[in-house]
């Protein structure tokens, strides 16, 4: 039971992390436990919509990353994909994520080839914005749509 808890307890640390400058530190969920929710979510509420992550970030080695950039790994590509609605996530943390300028300049471009590209802070913000998304509310390169 002893190792259960401190396992479950391990498992909290590693979802959250504290933020300077912000509610006075307090703990705020990884990017990595936001998108994990939000796309169990999605796949529960439309479990016939496909999404899949497109893994660009994290730590690898120098041969790794060489290896894949050479595949066509590009920094800056959304996190999500939804290929039905052709809509692309970038999630973020749900206070203090920023964009990086690789990850500005992917979502331009791909709303200037006429995908959609929202920018989520948490999984509730990602909730949000698809079932607006889906009710026609964010429409393809919408202003919104990256805010």
């Amino acid at each position: 039971m002893y190792r259960i808890r401190r396992r479950a307890a391990g498992a909290v640390r590693a979802a959250t992390r504290r933020v300077s400058g912000v509610d006075n530190g307090s703990a705020v969920l990884s990017e990595h436990y936001e998108q994990a929710t939000f796309v169990a979510w999605f796949r529960q509420t439309y479990p016939s919509v496909r999404i899949f992550a497109i893994p660009n970030g994290g730590s690898r080695s120098r041969t790794q990353g060489a290896k894949l950039k050479l595949e066509g790994v590009s920094p800056g590509v959304p996190d999500l994909f939804i290929p039905a609605w052709n809509l692309f996530i970038e999630m973020k943390r749900s206070v203090g994520g920023r964009l990086s300028a690789e990850q500005k300049d992917w979502i331009s471009y791909l709303q200037s080839v006429g995908h959609c590209a929202i920018v989520c802070a948490g999984c509730g913000d990602a909730q949000e914005k698809v079932r607006r998304f889906e009710k026609g509310s964010i429409s393809y390169g919408s202003p919104a749509a990256s805010g």
